[in-house]
């Protein structure tokens, strides 16, 4: 009775290796890149071509005043502001005198 149950966990075990061998085959080639695609011309806009430019020209690009120009107007359409970065002085003050009285 011993050999039976063996002999049944043995072919449940094949059935299970042929089938994940199946559906990995079925599946594809999993050696794609993960990461997101980068597309080797960017149409559209001056400032979005000028961003690739100094994407690909690594650390020079820190030095270049076209693509700190190119960054800071990047950073403003992302942001969506024209407004400063900081708030003008004295504009998150209390608005009254709220002294407590003894």
């Amino acid at each position: 009775m011993n050999l039976k149950i063996a002999a049944r966990m043995t072919v449940v075990l094949a059935l299970c290796a042929a089938m994940a061998a199946t559906f990995m085959a079925l599946r594809g080639n999993g050696s794609r890149d993960a990461s997101s695609p980068r597309s080797a011309h960017p149409g559209g806009e001056p400032a979005t071509l000028e961003v690739a430019r100094c994407r690909n020209i690594g650390m020079a690009a820190a030095n270049d005043p076209t693509c700190r120009e190119a960054w800071a107007e990047n950073r403003r359409r992302f942001f969506g502001t024209d407004t400063p970065a900081m708030p003008p002085p004295g504009r998150f003050g209390p608005a009254t005198d709220q002294s407590v009285s003894p």
